[in-house]
């Protein structure tokens, strides 16, 4: 008796705890419901206004009645889609409304958006890059002032990596596809740890050039790289 209070305790603690996911599910449901709806309205409404076109362009004394039938469809599907539009919480840009009453697409209201935010975003970035690229340059300027030779062979080493991943990329199409792949990101993983590894070494050994007691500068121009 008592596994089975339990039983039917931990059943109702496991509905209990699913009720707010099915809750929302069916909150959701319900808003895409109500949507198709005014869709479906206010296609009526478009198809209405074109058969009230076609009758008042060609209108005739015995078509009145027919008149009066499509007046009254009209606006009862207009009070429909008023009662349903209270129901469903959508929010449209004013943009989109002027675009709309100007004659124009009311997607260039999106495109509009979307350029400026990438746009922005892309300035940031660039802003970023350009900055990383101004910090290389300065560490570069003052490691070859305190140390040329080791800043010269780094160069030639940079060199030297790029030279063979230009030919890598030549040599590229002769290969097949998967041979290409696979040597690309072999030279790619090969040519980043050399770049981090020689890059670590040069912020040691610039970190070690600030440190250093002015005093000592002479002293520090005579040492070989091995006892720095």
């Amino acid at each position: 008796m008592d596994q089975t209070q339990n039983t039917i305790a931990g059943i109702g603690e496991f509905n209990g705890s699913i009720k707010p996911e099915t809750n929302a599910i069916a909150t959701v449901d319900d808003s895409n419901e109500k949507l198709n709806q005014i869709i479906n309205s206010n296609q009526k409404i478009l198809e209405l206004l074109h058969q009230l076109k076609l009758t008042v362009s060609s209108f005739t004394p015995a078509s009145q009645l027919h008149l009066l039938q499509r007046l009254n469809s009209l606006v009862m599907e207009l009070d429909n889609m008023a009662k349903l539009s209270d129901k469903c919480n959508i929010q449209v840009p004013i943009e989109v409304l002027n675009l709309i009453d100007d004659g124009k697409n009311p997607d260039e209201f999106t495109k509009d958006v979307l350029n400026k935010n990438c746009i922005a975003r892309n300035q940031v970035t660039k802003g970023k890059s350009d900055a990383f690229k101004g910090l290389r340059k300065h560490l570069l300027e003052e490691l070859e002032q305190a140390f040329p030779d080791e800043v010269d062979r780094y160069r030639d080493i940079r060199a030297s990596y790029a030279a063979e991943a230009k030919r890598l990329a030549q040599t590229q199409s002769v290969l097949p596809n998967g041979d290409a792949k696979v040597k690309r990101r072999r030279l790619k993983r090969l040519v980043i740890g050399i770049q981090r590894n020689a890059w670590c070494w040069t912020w040691l050994v610039y970190s070690e050039t600030i440190q250093r007691p002015v005093g000592d500068a002479e002293s520090a121009s005579e040492l070989s790289p091995e006892e720095l």
